[in-house]
């Protein structure tokens, strides 16, 4: 009879542990799981933000290209308008030379007719 007490009671005894065994096995399972969820949700936050840095600098960079561009354009008119100034200064300044030489050369007729 003890025997049979005795093999009785190391029967629970194994079964309990091989419970216990088992739910410690299927916590850890979750925890791993967990954890692998948790990673994952890091690893595509990560990947969201890298994406927003990436347009970020495309904006600014597009931004900084169109101001260049812009500055490009604005000195552009600039000299062009110099160039035009500078045409229109020495068109003037030959004009008046040539009037100059032609009122010179009639006072010089005037006075060798007289």
């Amino acid at each position: 009879m003890k025997k049979v007490i005795l093999g009785s009671i190391l029967m629970v005894a194994l079964s309990v542990s091989f419970v216990s065994c088992r739910e410690a096995a299927d916590k850890a399972k979750d925890a791993t799981e967990a954890a692998a969820d948790a990673a994952g949700d890091a690893v595509d936050a990560a990947g969201d933000a890298a994406d927003k840095a990436v347009d970020a600098t495309k904006e600014v960079a597009g931004d900084a290209a169109n101001a260049a561009g812009d500055a490009v354009d604005s000195a552009k008119d600039a000299a062009g308008n110099a160039v035009d100034s500078a045409k229109d200064a020495a068109n003037d300044a030959a004009d008046k030379a040539k009037d100059a030489a032609g009122a010179a050369a009639d006072k010089v007729k005037d006075a060798v007719k007289h």
